[in-house]
């Protein structure tokens, strides 16, 4: 373990709107240890007229492959973009100060005792203004807050909860290069550390908690969705926390990215996964090490949310093709472990991938994602929309201060909703250091 980090409100400020650029059962096997973790990017001198569509070279000569877009994303007034980069591929662009509207001046708000003082923090910097990071008040955007950021920027990762503890594991920051990083939040004293890394890079992955041990399934070992370069796989490894050590299990059925897990009963059934493992369900048995494979889910999907709910399976959202300009799905399915078969259920109002959600008081919070929808340009979405079973009824509860996608897993601890990461942008390029949270008040329980 490395040394703890003191607890912070509120997320670094960024005076520069972003701009999202989209890049262009077996045996079982050792597992290889991997690189350091990769640094924040540095800006380099701003090329001559970047416009929608067009060619950007970066300073180490990488060409991105899809463009830059200057479109504005209604975080900022401005069209002409620089690149930021470190030397790495594909990263993001920012608008020059001169052009940010006045509205983006931080005004201090005065915090309360629930909040925690801003500090320094390895890995950003901020303001004394949770407004000016980025940070939610209760006043701006009721029933959300902001807790102590991670450690390194993020997105595509995992998350698992155990106890008082959160385990960001994998995914990468908008370098889009993997990491094998794992960053632990202690909700008793709002604070982040390190523990021991993953074997081997993953991002897209899945991850679960069942009788004290985290398991990570699955994922990817490059970024992008084409099979022949995203490297899927079967992998199952399994977290002690009294030891820190990652164990290797019995592998997943099918090599798989992209999918989500929920817990039932102490088994993990995980749903889904970028083409052509669309359909697939499995579920894993940790007291055995063993896998069955199920009954295909009927809407084949990748990049989806799910949870359990009084012993049932509940998937919704995601998008059919492997990148974020598919087209995305508001279906809602549910599979009784009983009776081992699915049913469709109300879908949700806002098609949209990317999502994430859990179950708190029997009621499925659904939020966050992204995609097209409307004809309108891709986007991230703030919607924050909330199921209930007994009525098989969808509501719209308060939208998401900063919207993210691209976390699979949450977080209910003492009251809240943990968010930590996720992209900001539309595609793998805007990792961040976020820490929202929501305190939920619906209801779905008799």
């Amino acid at each position: 373990m490395t040394k703890t980090v003191p607890r912070l409100a509120a997320v670094s400020v960024l005076l520069m709107a972003l701009v999202a650029c989209s890049p262009a059962v077996p045996t079982e096997t050792p597992l290889q240890t991997t690189t350091p973790l990769s640094i924040l990017p540095t800006l380099t001198p701003p090329p001559a007229g970047i416009e929608e569509g067009a060619v950007c070279t970066l300073a180490g000569g990488e060409v991105v492959e899809q463009g830059w877009s200057g479109k504005d994303t209604g975080s900022n007034s401005c069209n002409q973009c620089r690149c930021l980069s470190a030397g790495l591929a594909c990263t993001k662009m920012a608008c020059p100060s001169a052009n940010l509207p006045a509205t983006l001046t931080p005004t201090p708000i005065p915090t309360d005792a629930s909040t925690p003082t801003a500090q320094p923090v390895r890995g950003g910097t901020q303001s004394d203004s949770p407004e000016a990071n980025g940070a939610a008040t209760e006043e701006q955007h009721p029933g959300w807050t902001t807790r102590a950021p991670l450690l390194e920027p993020n997105s595509e990762f995992a998350l698992a909860q155990l106890g008082p503890k959160i385990y960001v594991i994998g995914g990468y920051p908008s370098s889009r290069v993997t990491v094998s990083t794992v960053q632990v939040y202690d909700a008793r004293s709002d604070s982040w550390e390190l523990t021991n890394p993953l074997p081997i890079p993953v991002n897209h992955g899945v991850a679960a908690t069942v009788d004290g041990k985290v398991y990570l399934m699955g994922g990817q070992a490059n970024a992008g969705g084409n099979p022949n370069r995203a490297g899927f796989l079967d992998i199952v490894l399994e977290y002690n926390p009294a030891s820190a050590t990652w164990t290797n299990k019995t592998s997943m059925p099918t090599a798989r990215s992209g999918g989500a897990a929920a817990v039932v009963a102490g088994k993990i059934y995980v749903a889904g996964g970028r083409p052509p493992r669309g359909s697939d369900f499995a579920v894993y048995d940790p007291s055995s090490d063993s896998w069955a494979t199920l009954p295909d889910m009927p809407t084949q999907r990748n990049h989806l949310a799910a949870t359990a709910i009084d012993d049932k399976v509940y998937v919704v959202g995601g998008r059919f093709g492997a990148g974020f300009r598919s087209e995305a799905t508001e279906l809602l399915e549910m599979y009784d472990p009983k009776i081992g078969s699915w049913v469709s259920l109300a879908p949700m109002p806002t098609p949209r991938s990317g999502v994430n959600g859990i179950a708190v008081r029997g009621c499925f919070h659904v939020w966050g994602g992204e995609g097209e929808w409307n004809n309108a340009p891709p986007r991230v979405f703030p919607e924050h929309e909330v199921y209930d079973p007994r009525t098989d009824s969808w509501q719209r509860v308060g939208p998401v201060p900063i919207p993210v996608h691209g976390v699979t897993g949450a977080a209910f601890i003492d009251g809240l909703i943990h968010l930590p990461g996720g992209g900001t942008e539309v595609g793998g390029s805007s990792g961040s250091l976020l820490h929202q949270a929501f305190r939920p008040e619906a209801q779905c329980q008799s």
